[in-house]
């Protein structure tokens, strides 16, 4: 009987090591190649340790601190002012959605369901911002297009239904007002919600690059993964056009693949340090209401 009980437990941890293993191990992979030198890569491939300890990847990335400094200041603002926004219009648009005594409910559900399958289309998009709303080149143009995601909506919505009515039955005898009852009673008992939404958001602000690339031609709102982008095709076209180099430089091997890994390390690594910090929350929103007993 013991051997029956310990025998599909060991099984168990045994497949959860292998797969967490599967996915530290192309982390480290990533790690060593950004310190490899760019000739042991091109003859030995990739490594899990690095045969030669090179700083060249970063040396190249990091060559203009402040600008880098700069990007990471812009895509640090409107991912977190961003998110922030985000998620309480987000749950603004949830919470009535999911009120039994909202008339509109089924119009109002409609309408953001019927987002998720037309869009107004690049072009026309363009134009809106460009030359209506006249967003480009500022700081907004890349916030504004993502505040309101119509499947958070619908998540935010599912988290807030939930909530017991006779709870905000409760609120509205006691004389509360529906912004007190929305931020002091909802929003607190949807925060598993709030949490996976807004880890969501937030990566989709950080790595956002094409908002940029379409709309930004000022160095000083270039966030940082489009200065990333550049980057990495400026070093493709140099290693494609080797033979237009100046003389100096004919021999000199460019840091390609080193630094495409460098750059997901400097891109990544803000993530993998937030990521802990939703984890709770995170792990308990997209649990929440799979059983119920």
């Amino acid at each position: 009987m013991l051997l029956k009980k310990i025998l599909p437990q060991t099984l168990i941890n045994t497949l959860f090591i292998l797969f967490s293993l599967s996915c530290i191990i192309p982390l480290i992979a990533i790690i060593s190649i950004s310190f490899s030198n760019e000739t042991e890569i091109m003859k030995n491939g990739y490594k899990l340790l690095p045969q030669s300890f090179d700083l060249n990847a970063y040396a190249y990335i990091l060559y203009k601190p402040l600008q880098i400094l700069n990007a990471f200041k812009v895509s640090l603002f409107i991912s977190v002012f961003g998110t922030f926004i985000s998620v309480l219009i987000m749950a603004g648009i949830a919470y009535p959605l999911a009120r039994e005594d909202y008339k509109w409910k089924n119009k109002l559900s409609f309408y953001v369901f019927f987002t998720m399958l037309f869009n107004g289309g690049l072009v026309p998009t363009y134009i809106l911002i460009s030359n209506y709303l006249h967003l480009k080149n500022t700081i907004w143009v890349l916030i504004l297009p993502y505040l309101a995601a119509p499947w958070f909506i619908l998540i935010l919505r599912s988290f807030m239904q939930k909530i017991p009515h006779s709870i905000i039955e409760s609120c509205m005898i006691d004389g509360a007002s529906e912004f007190r009852t929305f931020f002091q009673i909802v929003i607190p008992l949807a925060k598993p919600g709030l949490a996976t939404v807004g880890l969501f958001t937030l990566l989709t602000y950080w790595n956002d690059w094409w908002l940029s690339l379409l709309y930004i031609e000022k160095e000083s709102l270039v966030p940082l993964q489009f200065m990333l982008y550049r980057m990495m095709n400026n070093i493709q076209f140099l290693t494609s056009s080797s033979n237009q180099l100046p003389p100096g430089m004919v021999n000199a091997v460019l840091p390609s693949e080193s630094a495409r890994m460098a750059m997901a390390i400097l891109a990544a690594g803000p993530m993998l340090l937030v990521f802990p910090f939703f984890q709770k929350h995170f792990v308990r929103g997209l649990t929440v209401g799979a059983v119920k007993g």
